[in-house]
């Protein structure tokens, strides 16, 4: 193998077998994460016609499309909120318990939003113990009075907001802690109250960071599917199922799939847009902290009441009852069919999350070894997954390999007569590419975090001792990044665990996890018993959420 000579940084390299390799696997990667938008565009282009599409216009895409921007505007708008406000309460304010609050504020993340729905439902639906307790209370007739209905697209929204709100907490209290005290100070001295300071100076500072996190809580939210189909709220997601599974009509799935990625890519525009703003908003910080103001009387109860009211409604009381719901369910966790949804669970869950982990590895360190445009093309493509809803993938890459399965078929019929069927539609394989394009954003994060930390010395001198690019991998990248690798396969983990729209779609025949399986009893009506499977969930969900309250912890 022909040696590599390296600048004092690193920044040329002449190529060799290993980085040949690794650029093979590098670009291919890439590929994979371009396949299903490719083909969602292909698809619906090609697949479709104007019928479809006139079809479509005229009586469902309007009612989507409605449906989808009221809920983006009530989950952006309530997790600004709430995010905001708590971070920071918890970070610039001093009021009983605020230490417990930093971390516990953290808690509702480890909870899917479809799970959130099957607890509140149980409890607020008409046969709720709520709304059971008030007729009893009362003695009024089920039309006696009224109630605000779970099953709708406000209750959609409410799920969404108490679990994504974290994602705009963890972002504004990072910009909080960073902010120096000089700007707010004079805020202050020129006559600004504490509030007008925080919203003409503070909130301002901390927007880009903010902005990502709102975005972060859209894109989710225009990937839900669990939430939105158990409450019937007909939004895309449930379009993309409906028309691919209910009226097996693959063309009006593409096209709907493709609407939803052209406005998801718009979104991750912006969200990468103000990400790279916020590295800039504050480039004359000073090393002076904000002082915590401390709150007595009734504002100390006021911001406690502000900060226990979401950690309460969107992790404890939830907790609570699942946990009573799993009692009084007919469901055997430990029965040979629930240790097969573990198993099933698991296993996909381990596999994708070892393959995307490889996956961020070969297009992060690809990149540092051969900077320049391509491989900053492909680690942009990659990033582009997180962006894509679970069905837009699902659909995307179910279309080509459709195709080509059934191309094989015919050819070896005509030429052998022996049927090949579906080798890879349908395949557990195929499944694992799509949680790997699906989840691979955070795995990058998670191992870009982690390199940023390797000097380029350090290859440098791994260089002059004779190791090769894949050795310097080996023997000195991969031992320093351990704790970085180990989140990321945890995060990827407990993300296959939750993710519902891509299982649903792309699962093998009779080959159900703990997320179907929850699903299914919940569409049944069976509450109490999808309350078994989602306890699961959560609790693998707690791991992750654990790790972040660490980091939480250490800030400070």
């Amino acid at each position: 193998m022909a040696e590599i000579e390296y600048a004092e940084h690193g920044a040329r390299h002449r190529t060799t077998g290993g980085t040949r390799v690794l650029a093979v696997v590098a670009y291919t990667v890439a590929a994979i994460c371009l396949l299903p938008m490719l083909a969602v565009g292909l698809a619906a282009i090609i697949g479709g016609d104007i019928e479809t599409i006139t079809h479509l216009t005229n009586t469902v895409l309007p009612r989507y499309t409605m449906t989808t921007m009221v809920l983006i505007m009530l989950v952006a708008t309530g997790t600004f909120a709430i995010g905001v406000g708590a971070a920071w309460l918890v970070t610039m304010t001093r009021f009983p318990g605020v230490r417990i609050f930093e971390i516990a504020l953290v808690l509702p993340l480890a909870f899917p939003a479809y799970v959130l729905a099957y607890a509140y439902t149980f409890v607020l639906d008409h046969p709720g113990i709520v709304q059971t307790t008030l007729r009893d209370v009362t003695g009024w007739g089920p039309r006696d009075y009224w109630f605000p209905e779970i099953r709708s697209t406000g209750g959609a929204a409410i799920m969404l907001i108490l679990v994504l709100y974290p994602y705009v907490y963890l972002l504004a209290r990072a910009a909080f802690l960073q902010q120096s005290a000089g700007a707010f100070l004079a805020a202050r001295v020129l006559g600004n109250s504490a509030w007008s300071a925080f919203w003409k100076v503070s909130l301002p500072m901390a927007r880009p960071a903010i902005a990502g996190g709102v975005l972060l809580t859209v894109m989710e939210t225009i990937a839900d599917f669990g939430t939105v189909s158990y409450f019937g709220v007909q939004t895309f997601a449930t379009g993309i199922y409906t028309s691919w599974f209910s009226m097996a009509d693959r063309a009006a799935a593409a096209q709907l799939a493709l609407c939803l990625l052209g406005f998801a890519l718009f979104l991750a525009v912006i969200e990468r847009t103000q990400r790279g703003r916020a590295k800039y908003h504050q480039p004359g910080k000073s090393d002076m902290s904000m002082p915590p103001a401390d709150l007595k009387g009734w504002q100390a109860g006021l911001a406690l009441t502000l900060c226990v009211t979401p950690v309460v409604f969107g992790f404890a009381l939830p907790a609570m009852i699942l946990f009573e719901m799993g009692l009084g369910s007919e469901q055997d966790l430990l029965s040979s069919r629930y240790v097969g949804f573990i198993r099933n669970s698991v296993m996909l869950a381990s596999t994708a999350a070892v393959v995307t982990v490889i996956a961020a590895i070969s297009v992060g360190f690809y990149q540092r070894l051969r900077p320049g445009r391509m491989s900053g093309a492909a680690v942009y493509s990659a990033r582009l997954g997180y962006a894509v809803p679970g069905g837009v993938i699902a659909v995307g890459l179910m279309v080509p390999f459709a195709a080509f399965d059934n191309a094989l078929d015919a050819w070896m019929r005509a030429t052998f007569d022996y049927s090949t069927g579906l080798l890879v539609t349908g395949s557990i394989w195929l499944l694992v590419g799509a949680y790997m394009v699906r989840f691979l954003a955070a795995a990058l994060s998670a191992y870009e975090g982690g390199q940023s930390t390797v000097h380029a010395n350090m290859d440098a001198a791994a260089r002059s001792l004779g190791a090769t690019p894949m050795g310097t991998l080996r023997r000195v990248h991969l031992p320093i990044l351990t704790p970085s690798l180990l989140t990321a396969l945890l995060i990827v983990f407990v993300d296959v665990m939750k993710e519902l729209p891509a299982t649903m779609i792309m699962r093998p025949f009779n080959f159900d996890t703990l997320a179907v399986q929850a699903h299914r009893l919940a569409s049944d009506e069976r509450l109490e018993g999808a309350a078994v499977p989602s306890l699961v969930i959560v609790a693998v969900g707690l791991l992750p959420v654990i790790l972040i309250c660490r980091q939480v912890g250490r800030r400070r």
